[in-house]
């Protein structure tokens, strides 16, 4: 077993990588959430409490676990304060966070420019969830943006606003929306940055020596592999990489301290926003899965877009992330279906390919091949083992781990942790 494990979503995001995060977090002294923002949610069921987690890592309820926010992460210091008020009134109050004095601070403007973005493409949208998050990545890479260490030192701070200012306002009065004042905004962030400030500091000084104590490291991204801005189905993408190769660049460790990586897919697929999706079903077995997975956005509420199992999606997140096992999730879902598909292959203008085409173009015009199994009808939410699932069950498992020659590890079959099959122990 290793001391590090990450966890990355195998497809679109939404698969259920809170639970498994969650799982995994009772084992770890550290969690990282490495990447995104508060734009992407976890929904975690704790002592019989169902929790949104938009930000904050997923070991914050264990008063044992050390909890980092990355310096790969976009960080909107309001809304991590909201979530952190959220958790205190539900009786959370003793717990370890962390924040990189390196990470991108989410700004007002941000959001105002995000969905002035967004009605500008007209029909072409790319389906944000309209929280600042593109700006602020945009801002970092642009170098005039804000970063959560910077709100400590107050000239520094002043400095750096008065610069970003300059092209924000103009940029919001030539689309013409409100423009920001200095004044309040530097008071507003500064308060904000004295309440944050005894959670700000270098993680990465922080997290490299917790590792070299030999501490148990779980890493957690936001949505999954098929929104990363180099390898998913771009434009449709995050403004991140919530890959396992990212991880050092997002937290400050040497890669060879990535080495044990776990890929969290649904039984089925789901996709939020807009962007091909080549499995996609509309038919009442769409609606039959979307209801008993409960398949609606943990932050919007957007009710998901529904579909069979793609294993040239698995196959191209497991070469890109170098995926070592996969969990199963939602697995009782399927549940009741007479009989259940899974995608092995596209065909793109007549001729077959196993990979997903770079542009949206091509992979809007792909046909999916299907085989075709058998489904079971037994409840198999209280299911213990994998010996006890149906014979149908098992052999499902099983042709996902030929078609995608990785092993299947967890299989979880209902929200709860307890709900959870273990085949292997890896971390």
């Amino acid at each position: 077993m290793s001391n590090t494990l990450v966890v990355v979503g195998a497809q679109w995001g939404d698969e259920g990588k809170g639970k498994i995060t969650d799982f995994y977090a009772g084992g770890a002294d550290v969690v990282v959430r490495h990447q995104g923002g508060n734009n992407a949610g976890h929904t975690i069921v704790f002592d019989g409490k169902k929790f949104a987690l938009q930000s904050i890592p997923s070991g914050i309820f264990n008063p044992h676990i050390i909890n980092i926010m990355a310096n790969g992460m976009v960080i909107n210091p309001v809304s991590v304060i909201e979530e952190l008020e959220r958790l205190h009134s539900a009786g959370i109050t003793d717990y370890k966070l962390y924040i990189s004095d390196r990470a991108a601070c989410v700004m007002p403007y941000h959001a105002a420019l995000d969905g002035a973005y967004e009605s500008l493409k007209e029909g072409n949208q790319i389906g944000t969830t309209k929280k600042g998050i593109g700006p602020a990545y945009k801002d970092k890479y642009s170098r005039v943006g804000i970063r959560m260490g910077d709100l400590l030192d107050k000239e520094y701070f002043a400095d750096r606003l008065k610069n970003a200012l300059l092209e924000k306002n103009l940029e919001l009065k030539s689309l013409g929306l409100p423009t920001y004042d200095f004044d309040a905004l530097y008071a507003q962030y500064l308060e904000l940055g004295e309440r944050l400030r005894p959670m700000i500091c270098d993680t990465s000084v922080l997290l490299n020596r917790l590792i070299e104590e030999n501490k148990k490291v779980l890493f957690e991204g936001a949505q999954g592999v098929m929104l990363c801005i180099d390898h998913g189905t771009y434009p449709y993408v995050t403004s991140s990489s919530p890959t396992a190769a990212s991880v050092p660049v997002n937290t400050g460790v040497a890669p060879r301290y990535v080495n044990n990586v776990i890929g969290v897919a649904k039984a089925y697929t789901t996709r939020v926003g807009e962007g091909p999706f080549p499995t996609e079903l509309f038919d009442e077995r769409a609606e039959y899965i979307r209801e008993r997975g409960h398949e609606y956005g943990t932050v919007t509420g957007r009710p998901r877009r529904v579909g069979w199992l793609d294993t040239v999606v698995l196959n191209h997140v497991r070469r890109i992330s170098g995926l070592d096992y996969l969990a199963l999730m939602l697995f009782d879902v399927l549940t009741g279906l007479d009989k259940i598909r899974i995608c092995t292959g596209y065909k793109l203008d007549g001729k077959a390919i196993d990979y997903v085409p770079s542009t949206i173009n091509q992979l809007s015009r792909v046909e999916a091949q299907y085989i075709e199994l058998d489904g079971w009808s037994e409840d198999i939410t209280g299911v213990k083992s994998y010996d006890e699932l149906p014979a149908n069950a098992k052999a499902y498992i099983a042709k996902v781990e030929e078609l995608t020659k990785t092993e299947v590890v967890v299989v979880s079959v209902g929200p709860d942790r307890e709900q959870t099959i273990i085949r292997k122990d890896i971390f």
